[in-house]
């Protein structure tokens, strides 16, 4: 059981292997990022609430979907107590089932690759904008993961914040496991 009312750094490293269900494809999460609201220069929510963010500032346990460069949609796993704006980045997982259908939204990838990277993910998830605010579809793993930590990647603000949770050695992890990394 996941208390999504803690911080986001608390609740993340819980979430992998965690499976989330939409769309009607299945995705075993192996990579994440948390996002620590106000405090944290790289998150939507550090400016404040506004209405493309707002729902990272509701209720824990809720998607927050954002529209990322203009193309990509990606999904935030939000925590912490409602107002605090903390949020958890599904970055990559493995699909579990739904594989044709995340093969039609995906095309001709390799399989590890389906739903590596966070618009990857929400595309093979089938995220939309109507669902930025609704519960999040998700199975806990009985046990959580080994798991390793490190700076998060694609970002250009407090980019050396060991907010990055992910399994090793799993071939759907998005990015390279670079030197900072701590196992956990």
């Amino acid at each position: 059981m996941i208390d999504f009312n803690a911080p986001a750094d608390h609740v993340a490293p819980l979430l992998l292997g965690a499976v989330v269900t939409m769309g009607g494809v299945s995705v075993r999460l192996t990579e994440v990022e948390a996002y620590l609201g106000t405090e944290d220069e790289a998150a939507h929510t550090f400016r404040g609430r506004t209405p493309r963010n707002a729902a990272m500032f509701g209720p824990p346990g809720r998607l927050y979907v954002y529209l990322s460069y203009g193309i990509h949609l990606a999904g935030n796993i939000v925590c912490a107590p409602e107002g605090t704006g903390h949020g958890c980045l599904m970055r990559a997982g493995e699909v579990v089932a739904g594989v044709d259908l995340a093969r039609e939204r995906r095309g001709d990838v390799p399989f590890e690759k389906l739903a590596s990277g966070p618009g990857n993910l929400g595309k093979t998830l089938g995220l939309s904008l109507a669902d930025n605010g609704t519960p999040v579809p998700l199975d806990l793993p009985d046990i959580v993961p080994e798991h390793v930590r490190g700076p998060r990647v694609g970002i250009s603000k407090n980019m050396d914040a060991p907010l990055r949770f992910w399994i090793p050695g799993d071939r759907t992890v998005s990015a390279r496991r670079g030197p900072a990394a701590r196992r956990r």
